[in-house]
């Protein structure tokens, strides 16, 4: 037996019982006990230092649940929240020592999910650059999370997460017993996390909604991630922008040089000429650098020297005659140690070209 959670919409069900717990260092939170239950609600208005909307309601209420393991060696709380468009759980950890997560033990048994329909990508640790698929829950073995359904009731919904600091993401697997259940992106080693004794976990969240567009209004999830550190937001400044990537996803054109280049100077200037006349703000050009004939190897990219058939000083020039932000493109290819080690020279010669917006990239 173990602690299970369960969720219904007008007194339909929507998510039956379903298990909860984190497994780490041999035992688990199944087999726990509830030592104590409190309750509590909350509403706050709050502004956003930029996004759709300016202004946000935070109303919930609140179930904190105490639990225990029986032979003390692990204990724990379990915080709900439910929102107008939703609801949301967490593990507060509060144990002597630090932990090491093996797995996540949660699930989503979806009600009807045979007449439930989906949306959504393949369950991946790499990359959402992925086909959608619109299939019925019960035919989804592996998921990407915003995970999106409808019920046969009309019931619109996406499971995700909020607030994830220092823990993997999160993906929904079909297990050997036939259930949705998180699965977490490991480290190296197949731990999925060493936290501290004392520790919060991202939220799981479930937006609800009676129409599809009650998902995209929703503030469930910025609701639920911590208020912004940043005192002086004055210089965030949200912009549009256009450029060359999208034809290398196509197959029309490449990031490496040559007969197909993307990044090349007259691309380059064409896409100013179109954000300049269309009151777009920025452009940004992928494949820009040399380095990309390496990708999917030895990861080593250049990221001061451009391809010879991008004239970068032109470029930005041009860009800065025609009111347009030129933005910076840097793949890394996940060689992390080596973007580094250039990371503070790039930075000084992208404010000489009068550069202020960077894109950087970790795919592979």
């Amino acid at each position: 037996a173990g602690v299970t959670y369960a969720v219904t919409v007008d007194d339909k069900p929507l998510i039956l019982p379903s298990a909860m717990g984190l497994a780490a260092c041999g035992t688990s939170l199944q087999g726990a006990t509830i030592t104590g239950v409190w309750h509590s609600s909350h509403d706050k208005l709050w502004t956003a230092p930029w996004g759709e909307n300016k202004r946000h309601r935070n109303r919930y209420n609140e179930m904190s649940v105490a639990v225990r393991k029986s032979d003390k060696s692990m204990a724990f709380t379990l915080r709900f929240r439910a929102f107008d468009d939703g609801i949301a759980f967490r593990y507060e950890l509060a144990q002597p020592d630090s932990l090491a997560v093996t797995d996540e033990l949660t699930e989503f048994r979806f009600a009807n999910e045979g007449h439930t329909m989906s949306w959504s990508i393949p369950g991946n640790f790499e990359t959402y650059e992925l086909q959608y698929r619109e299939q019925p829950v019960a035919r989804i073995t592996d998921a990407n999370t915003p995970f999106t359904f409808r019920t046969g009731d009309g019931i619109f919904g996406a499971v995700h997460e909020a607030a994830l600091y220092d823990w993997p993401e999160m993906v929904l697997r079909r297990d050997s017993a036939g259930v949705l259940k998180a699965d977490l992106a490991p480290l190296p080693d197949g731990v999925k996390a060493y936290i501290p004794g004392r520790f919060t976990t991202p939220w799981r969240t479930i937006q609800i909604a009676d129409r599809a567009v009650g998902l995209i209004n929703s503030s469930l999830v910025l609701n639920l991630n911590e208020p912004s550190k940043i005192e002086d937001t004055s210089w965030i400044v949200p912009q549009k922008y256009v450029g060359v990537w999208w034809g290398m996803h196509l197959g029309t054109q490449v990031w490496t040089m040559g007969p197909r280049h993307g990044a090349t100077t007259r691309n380059a200037i064409r896409h100013i000429d179109f954000a300049a006349e269309n009151g777009i703000q920025g452009v940004l050009f992928e494949g820009w650098n040399k380095g990309w004939e390496n990708w999917g190897g030895n990861q080593q990219f250049d990221y001061l020297e451009p391809y010879a058939d991008f004239d970068l000083e032109r470029i930005a020039a041009y860009a800065r005659e025609k009111g347009v932000q030129l933005w910076m493109h840097n793949e890394t290819g996940g060689n992390i140690p080596e973007y580094e080690a250039v990371l503070e020279a790039a930075m000084r010669r992208y404010a000489e070209l009068g550069v202020h917006t960077l894109k950087t990239g970790y795919a592979g």
